[in-house]
């Protein structure tokens, strides 16, 4: 003789009063199911079951889904504030030593970069007392240089992008000084300073391989990149 397990009355009680418990708990629902379909026996096909495991895969890859679209929406507000807060805190200087300065102190802290520099390139050679003085983010090359870093070997190609993004093996000692040897990753902002003015270029480094990468977007470094282009060709001019 068989006998069933018998279910207190407290415990019936709750789920008839809070049946949301069960449905809403994944792991309770399968084994229901599950104990539903041994009652069926082997002979019978459960086309419902079928369904539900069907739907319950369905649901699975929709929310995984919908996490991935909150993770990256909300990397995607986070980068922007980032930005508008560096852009802000650029914009806040009176004096071009100042502005520039702060590239390698706020602004870098703000984009979260282990180094932010400057090159401009220039018929004049780095003896100026200015550039000595702002040699910890400033640097001054002979005019081609900024192609040539951009293209990195590559040879000659098409137009130059406005936003480069790559892993390096190490730094270029002329761009980063002292701290090229800690530099594993890179972003270079081309800037165009206006007709008859050679170009500048906006090197932002870190330490961490994989902070900047070819996959990744461009389009807030490009927006800050025309930000800056402007700031700077009020400051030169």
């Amino acid at each position: 003789m068989s006998s069933k397990p018998h279910m207190s009355d407290a415990l019936r009680e709750t789920i008839i009063a809070q049946p949301d418990v069960i449905l809403e708990d994944p792991s309770l629902m399968r084994a229901l199911i599950a104990a539903n379909e041994r009652a069926m026996g082997t002979n019978i096909v459960d086309l419902r079951g079928i369904a539900m495991d069907r739907l319950e895969t369905r649901l699975e890859r929709l929310e995984d889904t919908h996490r991935a679209g909150s993770a990256a929406a909300y990397e995607n507000l986070a980068g922007t504030n980032q930005v508008h807060r560096a852009i802000l805190r650029m914009l806040d200087p009176t004096e071009f030593e100042g502005f520039l300065r702060d590239l390698g102190g706020d602004v870098a802290t703000i984009l979260r970069v282990d180094c932010v520099r400057l090159v401009l390139e220039s018929v004049q050679n780095d003896e100026n007392p200015a550039v000595k003085r702002l040699g910890d983010v400033l640097s001054v090359a002979e005019p081609g240089f900024i192609e040539r870093y951009l293209r990195h070997g590559d040879g000659p190609g098409g137009p130059l992008r406005q936003v480069t993004l790559r892993q390096i093996a190490e730094g270029d000692g002329s761009v980063y000084g002292q701290e090229a040897g800690y530099m594993r990753s890179e972003a270079c902002l081309l800037l165009d300073f206006g007709e008859n003015r050679l170009p500048g270029l906006l090197v932002m480094g870190a330490e961490d391989p994989h902070q900047f990468s070819p996959q990744q977007g461009t389009d807030l470094l490009s927006f800050f990149a025309g930000v800056f282009e402007r700031a700077m060709r009020r400051w030169l001019s």
